[in-house]
């Protein structure tokens, strides 16, 4: 029987070869050729799955972003209790940081992209989209925070927001620029979260530090 092809597995090896040209010299150096040449296929095949190379881009970011979101979903599918908002919210910000290969290599793609989008309206208009969905979750997270008590009242969701995503994009850029290891600029992010805590909460966050 002829083998069967599993179309999104065949996208997905697609995208990261394109991670990988894109890493070695930016989103200039990537074709739909040199696409397949990296990933040791035919054009033909690479025109079969994406018309354009600006359709095989998109595709590529939205996989990154998909990889991403499974690794939030898995890392809270571990914990043994329904993980509290100031958990999630943690762990969404967390994984906007390079700990490891992985989220290196698509931090690194994720810039590559950035800097391009500066002179490309249709790159540029899908950045702003996915940031504005992502600060609209943070928002919604950091006010389910404030309703379990676990964060301040007073504070301003959205300019909270505002300051955490900037922070922890700073942070993505020192780790990868070597200024920071990822251990301090997780440190750094745990510190400002305590911050927002309610008064509550924030002993509970003495109390923890305090044992450890």
């Amino acid at each position: 029987m002829p083998r069967r092809v599993d179309h999104e597995e065949r996208r997905r090896q697609l995208a990261e070869a394109l991670w990988r040209l894109v890493r070695r010299g930016g989103v200039e150096a990537v074709s739909l050729s040199l696409v397949a040449a990296e990933a040791q296929v035919s054009k033909g095949l690479v025109q079969h799955y994406f018309k354009s190379r600006d359709q095989m881009l998109v595709f590529a970011i939205e996989y990154a972003n998909e990889r991403m979101r499974e690794r939030m979903e898995r890392r809270l599918a571990e914990v043994a209790e329904p993980a509290s908002p100031r958990h999630v919210l943690r762990v969404m910000l967390t994984e906007l940081l390079p700990e490891d290969e992985d989220r290196r290599t698509e931090s690194m793609v994720g810039i590559a992209f950035f800097v391009t989008a500066l002179n490309d309206a249709g790159l540029a208009a899908y950045f702003r989209a996915g940031y504005d969905e992502l600060i609209q979750a943070t928002i919604a997270q950091l006010r389910a925070a404030q309703e379990a008590g676990e964060v301040r009242a007073d504070l301003d969701p959205h300019h909270e927001a505002d300051i955490l995503l900037s922070l922890v994009y700073g942070l993505n850029s020192h780790i990868l620029l070597g200024q920071q290891k990822p251990a301090t600029a997780l440190a750094v992010l745990d510190y400002h979260l305590d911050r927002l805590a309610a008064e509550t909460d924030a002993r509970a966050v003495l109390t923890t530090n305090e044992r450890s």
